[in-house]
């Protein structure tokens, strides 16, 4: 099967390369199921020789006249802009994995407020969501309820 999209990039100290192989399947016993994709990336640290390969299977119900190799390939790298700024800061900012709080409805709410914080420090213009949740609960700039530090 030929590579349909190939892309390179050299970021983060790091040098990358993602090949992409997109084959149309009919009759296959996954429902829906249109094209399967295989992304394989080759992963080095800038300035090493030795190379990490892995490859990353998945399914579309997408007909090949709706979604080229290429746009495949580019919503797959899509998909860690969501990771990086929403599942890894509830994760490293705010420690939701490691929450004890398990009983009645209290994880659903307080994963709202922690969707609620990080809103907040973003619309507030904060680049980072750790410097600006920091720079709120310092002592002489938290909020005061009644007069009360």
């Amino acid at each position: 099967m030929p590579v349909l999209d190939r892309s390179s990039n050299r970021a983060h100290g790091r040098e990358e390369i993602r090949e992409a192989k997109v084959v149309t399947v009919d009759g296959l016993h996954f429902p829906h199921v249109r094209q399967v994709v295989r992304i394989r990336r080759k992963r080095r640290r800038i300035g090493t020789k030795k190379w990490a390969v892995d490859a990353v299977y998945s399914v579309t119900d997408l007909a090949a006249e709706q979604a080229t190799a290429a746009e495949i390939a580019a919503w797959a790298r899509g998909h860690w802009i969501i990771e990086n700024t929403v599942h890894w800061t509830k994760d490293v900012t705010f420690a939701e994995d490691t929450s004890h709080i398990r009983r009645h409805h209290t994880p659903a709410v307080m994963t709202a407020l922690r969707d609620l914080v990080r809103s907040a420090v973003r619309l507030a213009a904060w680049a980072n969501t750790a410097s600006g949740r920091r720079a709120h609960t310092r002592p002489e700039t938290a909020l005061t309820i009644h007069g009360i530090p």
